[in-house]
């Protein structure tokens, strides 16, 4: 425990932190048998509990903010995992708030502790409570129930609001990491902020720039000159110009304030990929693909100057912040540092591998940062040329990066979809920032460094707030889309594999992440637990079966044969094969041991997507692009028979757990039911309304799970063929399910497009089948599908704007100019604590007035 705050603590708050040993195992224990029960943050029990509990008035918590001491918070949420009663002393913080306005330190305090210790807040009745200036960034609170709640000032970034009631809570101040993001009909590749932060222009595929006010998305302007791709734009130092550069070999300068065109830049012979200003102003750069860097007089349209050297295409170039250098990054792998006045070849940086997309001075000139198709970003010294640090992290190449303007942070856009801020000093990772659905493919700051602008493939711009208050907390979950979930046959852990290429092992009773497999090269679109638990299969976009040691955590076989995808991957119930379904339109059974292919089954006349053993093992199925399902005898490789039926793809297949029903789910919207005595069909189930991706039977075999590109998942009465509960507002399709059952209960596990692993309690209450989320792994996308602010007050109008695009429903109060100017100065009070150098500790009379402000911002 941090000194500063060991010595601040009560002797009773001190004890309920550091219980004696058997205490605490005991304590422990019996948090670990109950755990299922209690999942929920604010369960009855613990709420009951927590209203009955004596408060410390005593403990620093109580009357001192320790929101902004994110070491002290990390520690704390630590203790509270640990240690049940400090849990629930911080649980009567949040309770008592709800009546005494008087707690609302503490349990902005305690709730910010319990949600960086991983307690999630799903379905939790937290109506009235009083938490201002609370860190709730990265939390889960699915369907929990913050009505006439004091949000004010909170940190509200990368949260799960499915379905959350914000119906009348306050809201002026609060933080959500980032502005509405602008969507467009032409993809953007661009983008550039004007020095004062107003405007930004956008570089549009269609060769059109846009001009729009920061403030409300509204466009005010429209540049046409260039025939093709604007690659890049950039405004002047003095805000009077606008440069771009366009796949139509052009460099276009423009007048920001009228946009009319000023000069037409003319000489280079290929695509012209970046172009940048000089520090005066006077002078601008254009890197192309004829491998020349070109300089030009920024006020005559002369060129003054050709730098050649690189043996391809320049990717990119930026002036030295003396305006002395310039430096370019080309196809040839290499960084070129240039004389700016004379055109000489100073030095030549050697050490990417693959294409340097990007390259960007520190705003002191001393470092160089350089971005590189070979997934690094790499940190240079100007004066020496040595290479400082490699950063690693992004899983595919690296478009585009810029320095912060007071150079302590490095930005780095990726074609994995992410944006990542590094420290410059020393390389570390601080905070990645998740939301783009496709490659990012330009960045940049504005000029204060408090937010970041993006484009994306997925033809959107982003705005990220960076400011100093934003959680430098790091989500653990998957970055791309999860596209298979599988439970453990002794219900101890989940598995997950993704598009990021990763598989990621969870701890199926708290969610907690436990480690990654890491080896496949490619997506990964399939895994499968052996039946004894103690191995894994992958499939994956790099066509290779790979077989995983749970134990060791290694690859014990790496199985080549496929020539395409491969889909879908499934052990034999004995678990001495394992079956893998391809793109290249054949099933391939593998024997474990030995890694050989056994035998190889052909006939479907397209991709096969889907696979399955029977419960007996003695029969396959699997699915087909061909729209059919084919059955198989494992023992001679024999088709035995073709189920012809579906109108489109059979996505999935599965067999019921008595194994005289397979079920299929197509990509006409249907789930057809097998008799497997007749191969009949005995049912179709519809009900959804895009296609269906997934199915799985419960272990009991009653109900059957299937999940859609329509956000919805289904659970099916097997016997009738209704549809018993629908859980619905999942922000994009789920793509695979996967059914654990224990002494406590039924649960399913959803893996969907947006990244995140969602375990849900399935339960039987009087003779309704009710679905309740119990813990998520998300990627730290905000999302409110299916929320409401209806009536919430003090929302800003680009905050409602913002939660209007996550799927948010109602319309919030909105406060006057006036109004909203008090409570964003009650913000910036609560938040200068962190500026001091004893942040844990408040004066007294700044705390007064932080409080007084407050009452008068609500009352009003």
């Amino acid at each position: 425990m941090p000194a500063h705050f060991t010595g601040m603590l009560s002797p009773s708050t001190y004890d309920i932190m550091n219980p004696s040993a058997d205490t605490r195992l005991q304590a422990i224990e019996k948090d670990a048998d109950n755990e299922d029960r209690h999942r929920s943050a604010s369960s009855t029990q613990e709420r009951t509990a927590a209203a009955e509990q004596e408060l410390d008035t005593n403990s620093p918590l109580a009357w001192t903010s320790i929101v902004n001491d994110r070491s002290l918070v990390q520690f704390l949420g630590e203790r509270a995992q640990q240690e049940p009663e400090f849990k629930q002393q911080l649980l009567a913080y949040i309770e008592h708030s709800k009546k005494d306005k008087r707690w609302r330190t503490a349990a902005a305090n305690a709730i910010t502790i319990l949600v960086r210790g991983g307690v999630q807040f799903n379905g939790a009745d937290l109506q009235g409570i009083r938490i201002p200036g609370a860190d709730l960034s990265y939390g889960s609170f699915d369907s929990a129930n913050l009505q006439d709640a004091d949000l004010r000032g909170v940190n509200l970034r990368s949260m799960l609001l499915r379905q959350t009631d914000l119906g009348r809570a306050w809201m002026a101040g609060a933080q959500f990491g980032e502005l509405p993001s602008l969507k467009v009909d032409i993809t953007p590749r661009s983008c550039g902020y004007s020095p004062d932060g107003k405007a930004l222009a956008v570089g549009l595929e269609n060769g059109d720039i846009n001009i729009y006010s920061t403030s409300n998305w509204e466009k005010t302007l429209t540049l046409k000159g260039h025939s093709d791709v604007v690659w890049r734009v950039v405004y002047s130092p003095k805000s009077d110009q606008i440069v771009s550069a366009g796949q139509d070999e052009t460099v276009l300068v423009w007048d920001s304030e009228t946009g009319s065109l000023q000069h037409m830049l003319t000489g280079h012979t290929n695509w012209v990929h970046c172009v940048t200003y000089s520090p005066q102003g006077d002078k601008i750069a254009s890197a192309s693909d004829d491998w020349t860097v070109r300089v030009w007089d920024a006020v005559t349209g002369d060129c003054s100057l050709i730098l050649s050297g690189h043996i391809g295409g320049v990717l990119c170039v930026a002036y030295s912040p003396n305006g002395q250098q310039i430096v370019s990054s080309s196809a040839d792998c290499k960084i070129r540092l240039w004389n700016a006045e004379t055109g000489r070849c100073n030095r030549v940086l050697s050490g990417h591998r693959d294409w340097a997309w990007g390259v960007a001075y520190s705003p002191q000139g001393d470092q160089i940062a350089s971005a590189s198709k070979d997934m690094t970003v790499q940190l240079w010294d100007v004066e020496t040329g040595a290479r400082r640090f490699v950063l690693t992290g992004h899983i595919e190449a690296i478009e585009c990066i810029a320095y912060s303007p007071k150079g302590d942070q490095i930005a780095s856009g990726s074609v994995d979809s992410t944006v990542r801020l590094w420290d410059a000093e020393s390389g570390h990772c601080l905070q990645t920032l998740t939301g783009h659905e496709e490659g990012v493919s330009s960045i940049i700051y504005s000029s204060n460094g408090d937010q970041i602008a993006t484009t994306s493939w997925d033809k959107s711009v982003r705005l990220w707030d960076i400011s100093a208050r934003a959680s430098r907390f790091i989500p653990n979950g998957h970055t791309l889309s999860v596209n298979s979930v599988k439970c453990s046959s002794k219900a101890d852990f989940v598995a997950s594999g993704s598009g990021d290429r990763t598989i990621r092992i969870w701890d199926l009773k708290t969610g907690a992440s436990c480690y990654s497999l890491r080896g496949h090269t490619d997506p990964v679109y399939c895994i499968a637990y052996s039946p004894q638990g103690t191995r894994l299969a992958s499939g994956g976009a790099d066509t290779t079966v790979r077989i995983w040691n749970m134990n060791s955590r290694t690859c014990l076989h790496t199985l080549t044969g496929h020539s395409d995808n491969v889909e879908t991957i499934t052990y034999s119930p004995k678990g001495d094969a394992v079956a893998s379904a391809s793109s290249d339109m054949t099933v391939r059974l593998w024997d474990i041991e030995t890694g050989n292919c056994a035998r190889i089954l052909g006939g479907h006349t397209d991709g096969v997507l889907s696979v399955a053993y029977s419960p007996s093992g003695d029969i396959i199925a699997s699915g087909s692009k061909d729209c059919t399902v084919r059955i198989w005898d494992a023992g001679t490789g024999e088709c035995c028979q073709i189920l012809i039926g579906h109108a489109k793809w059979a996505r999935d297949v599965a067999f019921s757990p008595r194994g005289n029903r397979l079920a299929s789910a197509g990509y006409d919207k249907t789930i057809r039911i097998w008799d497997v005595d007749t191969w009949r069909c005995h049912r179709i189930l519809t009900g959804h309304s895009d296609r269906v991706k997934s199915i799985a039977y419960s272990q009991q075999g009653d109900l059957l799970a299937s999940g859609s590109w329509d956000g919805v998942v289904r659970l099916w009465d097997v016997t009738t063929g209704q549809c018993r509960a629908e859980v619905s507002n999942f922000w994009e399709s789920v793509n695979s399910l996967s059914w654990s059952a224990t002494c406590n209960g039924n649960y399913l596990i959803t893996g969907c497009s947006d990244a995140s692993v969602l375990k849900w309690s399935v339960t039987n209450e009087e003779g309704c089948c009710r679905v309740r989320l119990l813990w998520s792994a998300t990627n730290g996308v905000l999302t409110m599908i299916g929320g409401s602010i209806q009536d919430a007050r003090g929302l800003s109008l680009l905050n409602k704007q913002l939660l209007k695009q996550r799927g948010a429903i109602g319309e919030p109060e909105i406060l006057s100019c006036e109004k909203s100017e008090k409570l964003i100065t009650v913000t910036s009070v609560e938040s200068k604590p962190e500026q001091s150098s004893s942040a844990s500790i408040v004066p007294t009379n700044q705390s007064e007035q932080v409080e007084q402000l407050a009452d008068h911002s609500q009352s009003s």
